[in-house]
């Protein structure tokens, strides 16, 4: 539904801890037109030039709190509203190289009102720190 707004344009870019670059981030939306207990994504999977990384690198920061996919499936209390950008961290020792790079997400949810689940997929060429290509 709005799939196309799910990767945002800016701040995409690599980020450090102890002073070494251990992954990149950029900023994400759900496609749902309501807001979501975050137990309810199913699953957030990212690709970037065409490799997909392993579920146990994908990280969500809302809030102020991060959490991996798994401590997502037990978050009852948190939310993930509509139009609401959450920051996914991708662990990758190094980082990307500068330039542009594809990415994609597709999020799995789980709604409670529909018989399956359902899958939002986006995908953006970025600039490493700068803004999408046309």
């Amino acid at each position: 539904m709005f799939d196309q707004y799910m990767i945002c344009e800016y701040e995409f870019r690599n980020f450090s801890e102890g002073g070494h670059i251990t992954g990149f981030q950029f900023h994400a939306r759900l496609p749902y037109y309501r807001g979501l207990g975050l137990s309810m994504v199913e699953d957030l999977a990212v690709t970037v030039d065409d490799q997909r990384f392993p579920r146990d690198a994908v990280r969500v920061s809302l809030h102020g709190n991060t959490y991996t996919l798994d401590e997502m499936e037990q978050e009852y209390e948190d939310r993930w509203e509509f139009g609401e950008e959450g920051i996914v961290i991708v662990r990758k020792q190094g980082g990307l190289a500068a330039g542009l790079h594809k990415i994609e997400m597709e999020d799995t949810l789980r709604i409670s009102y529909l018989p399956f689940l359902l899958v939002g997929k986006d995908a953006k060429v970025l600039r490493l720190g700068g803004q999408a290509e046309k």
